[in-house]
């Protein structure tokens, strides 16, 4: 088997052979550690991280320490988006909330892949619009939804980027992310766990219920996650970038 068809990152998985044959020489295995900061606000990006198992936090934070959690990435994404937008740093913070590995590469190196390979930078682009679409999903949800659909949305999009059915997760990680007190969000949790939907235990929350938790979060969740995939997975662009002609 190819190292790209043994990929589960799945944007890596949707390149064309000789697109990833470009990145191939450059990807290296690292480790992702829970609570292990990967892109810190104001600091110049130095790796490119395209991940294959685990699950990170993009957190926004303001000056007086108060977080919260703007979207989350895993197997279907990378962390380094600002090195595909033409800079070097973020004003917010990639956080590791699961563990697993990542394929890194390079700052530099993406930034000269990328400029000579218009179909790339265009398919990797297309995935950081996907990316706003979950962050607006995110602040619609945190303005307009409750705290039980929230907390739905939250647990179906973890687990989305799990393999099993087990989220490491801790209350009071989840309650900064989501924005909810303590006494709210153990209240929810409660109410999912006698109907059934889910198992807590100390440091981890285990599904058992998808269908529940969906039929729970109703239109709060699966916007962003039918906008990715028809960005990325239902196939590249009509005319590719280096095919584009101008307009007579």
């Amino acid at each position: 088997m190819s190292v790209q068809r043994a990929c589960h990152n799945r944007l890596l998985a949707a390149l064309p052979p000789a697109d990833f044959a470009r990145l191939q020489p450059h990807l290296v295995t690292v480790p992702l550690r829970i609570g292990e900061v990967l892109m810190a606000p104001g600091t110049p990006i130095r790796h490119v991280l395209f991940v294959e198992d685990g699950i990170l936090s993009v957190i926004a934070a303001a000056s007086d320490d108060r977080q919260i959690e703007l979207a989350l990435i895993g197997r279907e994404g990378l962390v380094g988006l600002p090195v595909l937008m033409g800079t070097d740093r973020s004003t917010h913070e990639g956080r590791v909330q699961a563990s697993g590995y990542a394929w890194c590469l390079e700052a530099d190196a993406m930034r000269e892949i990328l400029g000579t390979n218009p179909d790339l930078h265009a398919f990797l682009l297309r995935y950081a619009y996907s990316l706003t679409v979950q962050i607006a999903g995110t602040a619609l949800a945190n303005t307009r939804y409750k705290v039980d659909q929230r907390l739905a949305r939250w647990l179906l999009m973890c687990h989305d980027r799990t393999t099993g059915d087990d989220l490491p997760t801790t209350h009071r990680f989840l309650s900064l992310m989501l924005g909810i007190n303590r006494p709210g969000l153990t209240t929810a949790l409660s109410a999912f766990e006698q109907a059934g939907m889910i198992r807590t235990e100390r440091g981890a929350i285990t599904i058992r219920d998808r269908a529940a938790l969906l039929a729970k979060a109703g239109a709060c969740y699966g916007g962003p996650e039918g906008e990715y995939e028809r960005l990325l997975v239902e196939g590249r662009p009509v005319f590719p970038v280096s095919d584009a002609r101008e307009a007579p």
